[in-house]
């Protein structure tokens, strides 16, 4: 049975932090540390920004959903703007902004997105080392 852990946090950049917290505890409880869980705390920081940046819905919740599951991790993050489909850039090696999903795109096993009948989610699979040991707990 995978774990799961999933939170919500308002639309504002200034909770983007909390995200990137909440998901490094979600982590360390599952006693993923290291390059993955710097990686996936960063892909987590880029995803709900451009959540925040660009969901066009007032007053919105992002929602961010870690599944455990044997070797393999997922990362969700969806917002209620369905209509507004991510889209990876090629931008300017200076350019300020664009790379989010370029990072997603060359750190994440897989990455994609699904459209709901309300919202939209992006999400970034990856795999644990061979040698990661997943608490028996999951």
């Amino acid at each position: 049975m995978p774990a799961t852990t999933t939170f919500r946090i308002p639309k504002h950049r200034r909770h983007v932090s909390t995200a990137r917290q909440l998901t490094a505890k979600a982590l360390a409880d599952w006693g993923i540390a290291g390059e993955l869980s710097d990686v996936v705390v960063l892909l987590v920081s880029e995803l709900v920004t451009n959540a925040v940046r660009h969901c066009r819905v007032s007053y919105a919740l992002v929602e961010v959903t870690l599944t455990l599951q044997e070797q393999d991790l997922r990362l969700e993050v969806s917002d209620p703007d369905r209509d507004r489909l991510p889209q990876l850039r090629d931008p300017a090696p200076d350019a300020e902004g664009g790379h989010g999903l370029a990072l997603v795109d060359s750190l994440a096993e897989t990455w994609g997105y699904r459209q709901g009948p309300y919202t939209k989610c992006v999400w970034a699979t990856f795999t644990l080392a061979e040698n990661a040991v997943v608490p028996s707990a999951l």
